[in-house]
């Protein structure tokens, strides 16, 4: 068995030790960094959030489309219109109650 100095040793050891610390920082990157796996949970929460965010906006939209719809001017719904017209003249007393159309 020959002795090999070290000096050599270490040189032949710097190459290996860069790799374990290059592999050690992708790793702590994959599950501690800002899209790693610890953050897996608040995407989900955000996930959730923009979903309920989406089906209110469906809902509004919708809501909108029926009302546009009651305005077609080949036929106008003419409770809502009746409706629309009082709300912006200010014909609409505050004990009145409007019931919203479907």
């Amino acid at each position: 068995m020959s002795k090999r100095p070290a000096r050599s040793l270490i040189r032949s050891a710097i190459g290996p030790a860069i790799a374990l610390f290059v592999i050690a920082y992708f790793a702590g990157a994959a599950i501690v960094g800002p899209n790693g796996l610890t953050s897996l949970a608040g995407y989900r929460h955000q996930r959730a959030v923009r979903l309920a965010q989406l089906q209110s906006l469906q809902a509004t939209r919708d809501r909108l489309a029926h009302h546009a719809g009651l305005l077609d001017p080949h036929h106008v719904d003419p409770d809502y219109a009746d409706e629309l017209i009082r709300r912006q003249t200010g014909q609409i007393r505050p004990d009145e109650v409007i019931l919203p159309g479907n």
